[in-house]
């Protein structure tokens, strides 16, 4: 039997509403001739797994006791595969008919591109950041306080202004479609295991690059990526948002000092005090009222709590 090209690979958390419409549209991309589906279910608490018997029983699928986090279980599907190509696909992105067989076709024409993303739209059509820029502790800075006009020529992270027609490198992709040459797996390997949530795929990209691979966007295809379905589940199983929060700030310290170096990290831990200083300044000043001040105080408490506990972001803490 002839092996399929890609292996589409899926991490669900509570997303059980979303995993017909997923693989539907997947069929409709040709999935059934292009496409073998491995599935991770990551200690959901609705009826997932139940509903991916039903949904795609031919999928491989494995359930984890616990949640280990985005990247962690993406790992675990990597000694699964069998195909030239992985697409990493999250179950509130909807390929468009094209999309496998469009992106599938550059990838085979362009054996230098290492990771491709596409063109990403909201539920409305609305464009989403498709095509991004590294983080630094200085942009990051720059678009938490709105000051990036005050610093002309610095690249942001998300950069939406230029024309999104066009085929481009970039720096980093969302991984909601993130589209992988295997030789480019076998070679810097996935996800680095301490990020639980957020920074996974720059982190990523930024190994793929440094071992001489291009990261690409591709806008001839759209995938409608409505965005946030496992971060609004986590939300609401904890009672907390500000653990999503949590997260992504851990995330953050063990990227810089992984990529930027005890410097960056004293640099971003610096900017972060200065950020929330500028965020209360503004907040205080539009009367917005002590509420939107302790929120300052307590994202500057958080990350250095985080630091701390991280031991100066050496290690996670889950």
């Amino acid at each position: 039997m002839t092996e399929k090209p890609v292996d589409v690979m899926v991490v669900n958390f509570n997303t059980a509403g979303l995993l017909q419409p997923m693989f539907d549209a997947l069929r409709r991309a040709g999935g059934e001739t292009l496409a073998s589906y491995l599935v991770v279910d990551n200690a959901s608490a609705d009826d997932s797994v139940a509903r991916m018997a039903q949904v795609c029983p031919d999928a491989l699928l494995l359930s984890n006791t616990r949640n280990v986090g985005f990247g962690r279980a993406n790992n675990q599907l990597l000694e699964h595969l069998r195909g030239r190509y992985a697409l990493l696909l999250n179950t509130d992105a909807f390929v468009a008919p094209d999309s496998l067989a469009k992106t599938l076709d550059y990838m085979d024409a362009h054996p230098e591109c290492g990771v491709l993303g596409v063109r990403l739209v909201g539920r409305e059509g609305d464009l989403q950041p498709s095509c991004r820029y590294f983080p630094t502790p200085l942009n990051v800075f720059a678009s938490r306080t709105g000051l990036g006009r005050f610093f002309p020529g610095l690249k942001m992270v998300d950069e939406m202004t230029w024309d999104h027609a066009s085929v481009r490198e970039c720096d980093w992709l969302p991984g909601c479609f993130y589209l992988v040459r295997r030789e480019v797996l076998d070679q810097v390997g996935l996800f680095d295991p301490r990020y639980f949530l957020y920074y996974e795929e720059v982190d990523h990209c930024k190994r793929v690059k440094a071992a001489g691979w291009k990261v690409v966007f591709y806008p001839h295809t759209t995938v409608v990526h409505i965005g946030g379905e496992s971060s609004k589940s986590v939300s609401e199983l904890e009672a907390a948002s500000r653990q999503i929060s949590a997260y992504q700030i851990e995330s953050e310290l063990l990227y810089f000092r992984k990529h930027h170096g005890v410097a960056g990290l004293a640099l971003h831990m610096l900017l972060v005090c200065l950020g929330d200083a500028v965020l209360a300044l503004k907040a205080l000043l539009k009367g917005h009222g002590w509420p939107a001040i302790h929120a300052c105080w307590r994202h500057t408490k958080a990350t250095w709590g985080l630091l701390f506990a991280t031991r100066f972001a050496s290690q996670p803490t889950r």
